[in-house]
């Protein structure tokens, strides 16, 4: 059988409509090459609430997808990146964003919905290219096509299939034959909350992390209808286990408030002035270990499927943006390569930097929530200096997925 890439690959169907999978969508079709996506949901909708796109995300909605109108409506450019003391307010380290994010970084560092970014992107791709209620149910790669079996009864056929289905991936599951999260000994509770219903707020238009030894709470604007609210995300270092199969828990009223009552008031304005009808649901932070090979036969995975991260440096959405990226340049510069080769060389390209950004978000957690003492002090030093800051997010921000030449040495380290 031919196996040539240029030959091969016509039909590309991507599993899960959320952000990776609609980035690759229009990654491709930037290379001339349209995809079916199919998502399991009967309506295009994100878990969640908003997200945080960083420059290394944005550079290519802003510069190499002519989208920049459709951001600056619906998203809300952050104003600074702040680290606060959770309980007494103290501000510990400040880094202006903005223009000087921008002309550091190469692109906006942006608060938005994730309903105006799943807007934003889906119309981008074309509703006729999108299938809803089409919950994967098995893959069969033995055949001249990929053969895709669908709970409702239906299939569909490809060259090649991209499982961007998140971090309880079907497809994930299907090529390793198990599910293999891990609890990160974190739940957390989001929110949306009027600016108006937080008076004690300090610098309400900045990216900012308060922290403490029970946990932490990172917020930011967005923009859209809500333009000028704010999203949280509270993180508590609780409890010890969780049933890994459950992505959300039920929490009690007020149990929110449990561990930060005695917090700074703008905290606790923030999380008693919730919006969120998910008010009462509890998330349970899960990751998954990056594989020696996350593609098997004409299947590959992309974003959370392939190397689930926790959120402490808000770049799972990113992640997977900079995934679709060099899949869809891999692609379409395939030549005379075979499938397995064009996967070899996308996993190539992604697995160290993947791997790096993944224990980043693990070590960052424990960094949040040291206890007085030292490392606190050491912690909080580097907080405060621009040049420590920019060595800790350079390397994330301002990398550039679509530049294979560069090399990826730039190292996260620890921050202790």
């Amino acid at each position: 059988m031919n196996d040539k890439a240029t030959d091969k690959v016509k039909r590309i169907a991507v599993i899960g409509g959320g952000i990776g999978g609609l980035t690759f969508a229009i990654a491709m079709r930037h290379h001339g090459i349209d995809v079916d996506i199919y998502e399991q949901a009967d309506e295009l909708r994100e878990v969640g609430a908003a997200v945080a796109l960083s420059a290394n995300a944005t550079r290519f909605y802003y510069h190499h997808w002519g989208m920049a109108e459709a951001f600056e409506e619906a998203a809300y450019e952050i104003s600074a990146l702040i680290y606060r003391d959770g309980k007494t307010g103290r501000e510990i380290g400040r880094h202006a964003a903005g223009q000087t994010y921008r002309d550091l970084f190469g692109g906006p560092y942006l608060g938005i919905h994730r309903a105006e970014l799943q807007r934003i992107l889906s119309t981008k791709v074309g509703m006729d290219r999108i299938h809803l209620g089409k919950r994967l149910a098995n893959i069969d790669d033995t055949g001249e096509q990929v053969v895709l079996h669908f709970k409702d009864g239906s299939k569909a056929e490809a060259d090649i299939v991209i499982g961007a289905d998140g971090t309880r991936s079907t497809v994930r599951n299907l090529m390793l034959g198990y599910e293999d999260y891990m609890y990160a000994g974190y739940t957390a509770f989001r929110g949306i909350v009027p600016v108006e219903k937080m008076p004690s707020m300090p610098d309400p238009t900045a990216i900012q992390f308060w922290m403490g030894e029970s946990g932490h709470c990172l917020h930011y604007p967005i923009g859209g209808d809500r333009k000028g609210d704010v999203n949280f995300f509270l993180v508590e270092r609780t409890p010890t286990t969780w049933p890994v199969r459950q992505s959300i828990g039920h929490a009690d009223d007020g149990e929110q408030l449990r561990l930060f009552k005695d917090w700074h008031p703008a905290l606790v304005e923030m999380i008693s002035s919730n919006t969120l009808k998910t008010v009462n649901e509890r998330w349970g932070m899960v990751y998954r270990m990056i594989l020696g090979r996350w593609s098997k036969g004409r299947v590959t995975l992309l974003g959370d499927a392939a190397h689930a991260l926790v959120p402490h440096h808000g770049q799972g959405a990113n992640q997977s943006i900079e995934d679709a990226v060099v899949l869809a340049d891999c692609i379409a510069a395939a030549g005379n390569q075979s499938i397995a080769e064009t996967f070899e060389r996308y996993e190539r390209l992604r697995r160290g930097r993947a791997r790096k950004v993944v224990y980043a978000s693990v070590t960052t957690g424990d960094m949040l929530h040291l206890p007085p003492g030292e490392n606190r002090d050491r912690r909080d030093a580097r907080l405060a200096s621009h040049d420590a800051m920019l060595h800790h997010l350079g390397w994330i921000h301002g990398f550039d997925a679509s530049n294979f030449n560069e090399p990826d040495e730039r190292q996260g380290g620890t921050w202790l």
